[in-house]
């Protein structure tokens, strides 16, 4: 009797031994998977990005004196989901996706600079009071930085409306959020920021003062040169479209529009990094993980801890001693 439950104790110490071993093993798959897809990634990814160098112009045997170069990053449409088309799922996907993107680039390219283009939520042109506080608090959280580096937001017709549906409530609460300069200058480059909507030509009362402040920029920028009654950009970037497009303007104005930042709208969302001289710039495409590549991941981390689970328990041969066994096979014919 002594020796039959002595055979039982082993029998069951070898039992609870196993399915601790499996335990562990199935909670380092699973730690492992959930630290690449959901943090190492935007490192491995965003890493390969570089600033783009600015060509500097010929001296003929004169010193040369270099211009400082800004580091500006610009990137468009978060669409940040509110109360009423937002998923609780699809708010922590993609938002968790845009805040460890953004955080991520801060860390390892350390812009001075980010301008971000426009619908910066999904739902401002229709959200109640309440629901507009709680979206603003929430992209605070996701695009925090350090006060040494600035950030510039301009409205587009998800924040405050398309131009027939705007109205001075809906200007002046984003306004309240997001400071409302038009004209941003840093190392001698300057940025004019405008709210494209309201340059449509049914919204005469918002277009007039849209036009009026473009002509104030004006003379403020040429004040010491010819006085010119319009802006001449030597680049424009724009967001709404989702997409990365580049359009070439009368005078030989390049305008660029800047894909989403977002896995809502694009399984491959990016962001432009500009290095800029008051002469010079130059630009580059820095790509985020493409949402396919974690999802991949993580059907194929499900499919090892199934085939994992099954061989412990019988029901599948060990894959180490089928492969023997079929080594062995081959070899033999």
């Amino acid at each position: 009797m002594a020796t039959i439950r002595l055979w039982f104790g082993r029998q069951n110490f070898c039992l609870l031994k196993k399915r601790s071993f499996l335990l562990l093993k199935l909670t380092a798959v699973v730690f492992a998977v959930l630290l690449f897809c959901e943090f190492l990634i935007y490192y491995v990814v965003i890493f390969r990005c570089n600033w783009p160098e600015v060509k500097t112009p010929a001296y003929d045997g004169k010193q040369e004196t270099l211009d400082p170069v800004l580091k500006a990053m610009f990137l468009a449409d978060t669409h940040l989901l509110g109360e009423v088309r937002g998923h609780w799922l699809d708010k922590l996907r993609r938002e968790w996706q845009m805040e460890r993107a953004f955080q991520t680039a801060l860390w390892l390219l350390q812009p001075e600079v980010i301008f971000i283009l426009g619908d910066i939520f999904d739902e401002g042109k229709w959200s109640s009071s309440q629901a507009w506080a709680d979206d603003v608090k929430r992209f605070q959280k996701m695009f925090r930085h350090p006060q040494h580096v600035q950030l510039k937001v301009v409205a587009g017709n998800h924040d405050i409306g398309f131009h027939y549906q705007m109205n001075t409530y809906k200007i002046k609460r984003f306004e309240k959020v997001f400071n409302p300069e038009r004209l941003f200058s840093w190392k001698g480059i300057n940025f004019v920021m405008v709210n494209s909507v309201a340059l449509e030509g049914d919204s005469c009362n918002i277009c007039s003062e849209a036009e009026a402040e473009l002509i104030e920029i004006s003379h403020k920028l040429n004040c010491s040169r010819e006085l010119l009654w319009w802006l001449r950009p030597r680049l424009v970037l724009s967001g709404h479209t989702h997409s990365a497009c580049e359009v070439l303007h009368g005078a030989g104005t390049p305008e660029l529009s800047v894909p989403s930042f977002s896995w809502r709208n694009r399984n491959n969302p990016s962001f432009i990094m500009g290095s800029m001289t008051p002469t010079e710039y130059a630009l580059a495409k820095c790509y985020l993980p493409f949402e396919h590549t974690v999802l991949t991941v993580y059907c194929g981390a499900a499919g090892f801890l199934v085939v994992l689970i099954l061989v412990h328990l019988g029901l599948l041969g060990s894959p180490f001693v089928l492969g023997w066994k079929l080594l062995r096979k081959f070899k033999t014919t």
